[in-house]
């Protein structure tokens, strides 16, 4: 479940153990507020589900909630704000106004222009933010998601380690994770959602049970009346 307001649209946004999604900003706002009342935990604002306030006071160590940064992205830019998007190319923190689909990231006019100077990209697929198709914005939802490791940046997470239950990349495999279980995301992805599934259905017959049995209850208490 995503929980959005306009105001943290560029926020990240993290999942809870209990799979509820927040803006990491609100969540440590939150965790802030919970300190300056002497407390050690927080709850969900939606389950009511406690979790302890980590020792740094920020949950940016949580999974981050990939396809939900990918929709408030394009929210942002459907949005028409000047804010939506910054570069992710200079330092000047220069509004987009396009998006480089080969190298993945939004570029300034500035950087555009360099962009286009470059033997190397000159070649690439760029298109004006406001020049954005349906088809696009669907590449955007589902483009590959870059690792944030140091030095790491122009790799996608295509590993999981199972050790450590992260996304990692191909450098991360050699350099933090070499001797860890690992495997790719889409078969790690499949065998979790068979495990969900499975976790469902025992569930579901779980509920079918107590149900049969509440009416078996409901029966004989009605039959005892007669």
């Amino acid at each position: 479940m995503l929980i959005v307001h306009r105001d943290s649209k560029k926020s990240h946004y993290q999942t809870l153990p209990c799979l509820h999604s927040f803006c990491l900003e609100c969540l440590n706002r939150h965790a802030n507020f919970a300190r300056r009342q002497l407390k050690a935990t927080i709850k969900c604002p939606v389950c009511q589900t406690s979790f302890q306030i980590p020792e740094t006071d920020t949950f940016e160590n949580l999974p981050s909630s990939f396809h939900l940064n990918r929709l408030v992205d394009v929210l942002a830019l459907e949005d028409g704000s000047v804010q939506s998007q910054r570069c992710n190319s200079c330092d000047e923190n220069n509004t987009a106004t396009c998006y480089c689909f080969v190298c993945q990231d939004f570029l300034c006019a500035s950087c555009f222009e360099a962009h286009q100077r470059l033997k190397a990209s000159r070649g690439h697929r760029n298109v004006l933010v406001d020049k954005l198709q349906a088809q696009d914005v669907q590449e955007l939802i589902h483009r590959p998601v870059m690792c944030p490791q140091q030095y790491h940046e122009d790799h996608p997470l295509e590993f999981y380690c199972g050790d450590c239950k992260v996304l990692i990349c191909h450098k991360c495999t050699v350099v933090s994770h070499d001797r860890h279980s690992k495997t790719d995301t889409q078969k790690a992805a499949q065998e979790r959602k068979m495990q969900m599934d499975d976790a469902v259905a025992k569930v579901k017959a779980e509920i079918v049970r107590y149900e049969n049995e509440i009416k078996k209850q409901t029966d004989l208490r009605n039959k005892n009346k007669i």
